[in-house]
């Protein structure tokens, strides 16, 4: 699933946005409780064949309450990243991800 994330060195944070979800319960964090082992994928296209990227980050995952010290950081990476987090409502529970393993491939 498509997310916003910002790093600090090998951790990479994520948040519960204030988007409308289906349901309360969200099956991501039920994920993690489950399987705490997550890969994330960022990729760059471009028409221009010559410019494509991916790079992979794969890690264990936890879930940041709000009322966890380390949610403030998240938070704060978060709104340096993505002004439009700015004026919307505050982020929820976080996810922050160790990383154990980078790779990626460029054109």
């Amino acid at each position: 699933m498509p997310i916003c994330f910002a790093l600090d060195g090998d951790t990479l944070y994520s948040a519960v946005d204030h988007k409308r979800k289906r349901s309360p319960a969200l099956q991501r964090l039920a994920n993690i409780e489950a399987d705490p082992r997550v890969c994330v994928l960022a990729d760059h296209y471009d028409e221009d064949w010559t410019r494509l990227w991916w790079a992979r980050a794969d890690g264990l995952a936890r879930i940041v309450a709000v009322d966890e010290p380390e949610h403030a950081r998240a938070v704060e990476l978060l709104l340096d990243r993505y002004p439009q987090y700015r004026d919307a409502p505050a982020l929820g529970t976080a996810i922050a991800i160790e990383v154990t393993r980078w790779t990626g491939w460029q054109a």
